[in-house]
């Protein structure tokens, strides 16, 4: 089965940490204790990225062996829509098979990669502007583990995922990423995984490796904001007119953007990646701080 059937179908821890003061003795990367982890946001596309050998799954390999490897990740993804904000906290979180109509190959994934509860415990306690659930139910949803199973084959490494709230406003998740800036100095390798692009419902089968107009024009605005570091025009996507409309008609897979760049630094710039529009009204755009 190809690309083109494959898309046409969709429409461990740290234990004995009893203590936020516990957070600062997470182990550094390479000794360095002013060594923050980079933060990532990633357009995630298709189910099938995940276990297919592509331009962007193969990025997402070499992003894995470039950056220093991580105590644990952080992910925030867009398949995880809650009311109030949770994070999982499970000793063995789930593989979630959240798609139908794709080839038995994807549901017989499984991403073993633990858990790590006293690090979901100790995240609850860096977020003031909200209260945080854990969660023992979710797991990782295709959102995480299409991308981190490319980064990190081995599961080794715990991975922890954050919801967004639906009840909130863009801003609170902005600030709210803040807030998470801590784990970065402790190894935490924090993603937002979404689509700055994203409409399902305007797919162009026959613009495999394409855009229309008004997509290309707007992931080119969100470059020029995001290299600008005008979030406050980010945040406020409403107005952004039609074409803003059209590129975000819902706004699950453009949140994790917020994230990720809520937890940008003054001195770091973003570096794009998989910067690419296809199927008309997809953007696989990346990016990476630090």
């Amino acid at each position: 089965m190809n690309r083109l059937e494959f898309i046409k179908s969709v429409i461990t821890g740290f234990a004995g940490m009893n203590t936020l003061k516990d957070l600062h003795n997470l182990p550094q990367q390479h000794g360095d204790e002013n060594k923050k982890m980079p933060v990532l946001f990633v357009g995630h596309g298709s189910p099938m990225n995940g276990i297919e050998d592509n331009e962007f799954s193969l990025r997402w390999s070499a992003m894995g062996k470039e950056i220093p490897t991580p105590t644990a990740v952080l992910c925030i993804s867009a398949h995880w829509f809650t009311k109030g904000t949770h994070i999982t906290a499970m000793e063995h979180p789930k593989t979630i098979h959240d798609f139908y109509g794709f080839p038995k190959a994807l549901f017989d994934i499984e991403y073993p990669a633990p858990g790590n509860p006293m690090l979901a415990k100790e995240t609850t306690s860096l977020v003031h502007t909200t209260s945080v659930g854990l969660d023992h139910d979710w797991g990782l949803d295709h959102g995480t583990w299409s991308v981190v199973r490319k980064m990190y084959p081995k599961a080794n490494i715990p991975v922890l995922q954050l919801s967004i709230d639906y009840t909130r406003k863009p801003q609170f998740h902005f600030d709210l990423a803040k807030e998470l800036s801590a784990l970065r100095k402790k190894g935490v390798l924090i993603i937002g995984s979404g689509n700055m692009v994203h409409n399902l419902g305007i797919l162009d089968w026959k613009r495999m490796d394409s855009g229309y107009d008004w997509a290309v024009e707007m992931n080119e605005v969100f470059k020029k904001s995001i290299t600008n570091r005008d979030h406050q025009a980010l945040i406020n996507f409403e107005n952004l007119g039609t074409a803003g409309k059209l590129a975000i008609p819902t706004p699950e897979h453009y949140l994790p953007m917020l994230y990720a760049l809520g937890l940008q630094e003054k001195n770091e710039e973003a570096v794009f990646f998989n910067d690419k529009t296809l199927m008309g009204s997809i953007s696989m755009t990346s990016f990476r701080l630090g």
